[in-house]
């Protein structure tokens, strides 16, 4: 059971951050875009730390490892990714962006060959990330003029997001600690916060009198803290200990498919055949990856399928 449970896990964390791209852009509009990121991680900070007092016996870190895990969470996953992405979109456009930041992935197995030799992937599965990412291009459907214009600072700093969510996802793999999961999120979300605070005082166009308060603006901000932020690292954390850097990363390629669908059931936006070649070409390249995975479960599936058929006769 714990294999569906991984699965369906990684269904929704792509369906919520995938989701989170449209609220994102909705939320623009009304906040600076770090000071954004950076109460958005406050109101998610405080609401996991509130349950992992609840839910757990160790609320705080306390050891050096413990404390280690918290800053690379919370510089790299938390601070240093979405403030490089918040300011990078506004340079850039979102095609743009969505390819760049699926580039998170590769540059995982890149990251993990330096620090993790035991989560190497083969040249087949190195082939399949390769293809996915070709897939997140053609559903993206990027000008290729627009890609080398003069927004390269914007696409820079997107780049520099998808690096820092994988080294991150790297390095927490790496560091032996025993922090609960929730504990580990809550600080790590309560210090991305605060350094994201501090970057956005630095920037003279941010402040908290830029920032427009209206029904959108606590929708979007809403959903970014409680679903996509506090549910959404839960499960990614959860994952990530369960599956590795590599695998949990490919969120990135699946995640795009719901920000499609998301913005076709919400905004109207059409699903031409691009996107859908696009996503028959992630699908291609993920079980290039999880191919042997895929070669063990299929008799499983289709022995259960059978012994439905029976049992209903």
């Amino acid at each position: 059971m714990s294999r569906y449970r991984n699965v369906a896990l990684f269904v929704v964390l792509a369906a919520v951050w995938g989701s989170a791209f449209m609220a994102i852009k909705a939320g623009l509009d009304y906040f600076p875009p770090v000071l954004f990121a950076a109460i958005r991680y406050d109101v998610a900070g405080v609401l996991m730390l509130g349950y992992a007092v609840y839910a757990t016996e160790r609320w705080r870190p306390r050891t050096r490892n413990e404390w280690l895990l918290v800053g690379v969470g919370g510089t790299l996953l938390i601070a240093a990714y979405h403030a490089f992405l918040f300011v990078g979109e506004q340079h850039t456009t979102s095609a743009a962006a969505s390819v760049i930041v699926s580039l998170s992935p590769v540059l995982t197995t890149g990251f993990a060959r330096l620090f993790l030799p035991s989560e190497r992937l083969t040249a087949a599965g190195v082939a399949g990330l390769l293809l996915g990412l070709v897939g997140v291009a053609v559903l993206s459907q990027p000008d290729p003029n627009d890609l080398l214009a003069a927004d390269v600072v914007g696409k820079l700093l997107v780049f520099a997001a998808a690096a820092s969510f994988a080294l991150g996802s790297v390095l927490t793999r790496r560091i032996d600690a025993e922090l609960p999961i929730e504990t580990m999120e809550a600080w790590s979300m309560l210090l991305g916060a605060v350094l994201m605070h501090g970057v956005s005082a630095a920037r003279p166009s941010e402040s908290l009198a830029a920032i427009r308060w209206t029904p959108e603006a606590f929708a979007a901000m809403a959903y970014l803290s409680i679903a996509a932020s506090a549910v959404g690292f839960l499960i990614y954390f959860d994952l990530l200990d369960r599956l590795g850097p590599i695998e949990i990363n490919l969120v990135s390629y699946v995640a795009p498919m719901f920000a499609a669908l998301s913005g076709w059931w919400f905004l109207g936006e059409v699903i031409d055949l691009a996107t859908v070649v696009g996503f028959l070409i992630i699908f291609a390249g993920f079980c290039l990856v999880k191919r042997r995975a895929l070669a063990r479960e299929l008799p499983r599936l289709r022995g259960a399928v059978v012994g439905m058929v029976r049992s209903e006769r």
